[in-house]
């Protein structure tokens, strides 16, 4: 099985969402699904990233390799963006596996579940940031000294945060939990 997880902008985000997909299908009996992140075409962005020509470009680029497309983006304090989300997959699920999920309130959210936070972080007060990223995420990779790692320090810490799939689908039910119920009805 390949799974291709479709990010708003790969650069960063590959280095958080790869790990997480790889242990999560794992985590849901499927330890030898091939988890790629698209690379190409390079969204660029949110708003890109919810454009349907530039999902048509990802689907037609990768269609017959591709069993299960997951589109990621960020959520950004966007009430609508869930919505805007149900709309492509209508139009894209069609004869193919074709999810899209916004993370609560950006990526490096879901990272952040499955670590050991510093003391005195509240974990309500990390999730209702929608500056998660600046104000939480970045902060704690310096702390750990690994934000001059690849991607920031994403690549040190999404692999660290993998490893507790099961805290972060209870911590992000909105979002990530979402997500897997849908992926294990789609196994």
């Amino acid at each position: 099985m390949t799974v291709l997880v479709v990010p708003e902008d790969f650069r960063y985000d590959q280095y958080i969402l790869k790990p997480l997909f790889s242990r999560l299908f794992a985590y849901l009996g499927r330890p030898r699904a091939r988890v790629k992140v698209c690379q190409d075409p390079l969204l660029g962005g949110v708003h890109e990233a919810l454009k349907l020509e530039r999902i048509q470009e990802v689907v037609d680029q990768h269609e017959g390799m591709t069993d299960i497309f997951i589109l990621c983006v960020d959520r950004d304090g966007e009430e609508g963006r869930r919505q805007r989300l149900d709309k492509i997959e209508d139009k894209f699920d069609g004869g193919r596996s074709f999810l899209a999920e916004c993370a609560w309130e950006e990526i490096e959210t879901w990272a952040l579940a499955g670590l050991d936070l510093p003391k005195g972080w509240n974990w309500a007060n990390v999730r209702a940031e929608i500056h998660v990223k600046e104000n939480y995420f970045e902060p704690l990779a310096r702390d750990r000294g690994v934000a001059d790692g690849p991607g920031g320090g994403r690549k040190a810490l999404g692999e660290e945060s993998a490893r507790h799939i099961p805290a972060i689908r209870s911590k992000c039910p909105e979002d990530f939990d979402r997500l897997a119920h849908r992926l294990g009805a789609l196994l």
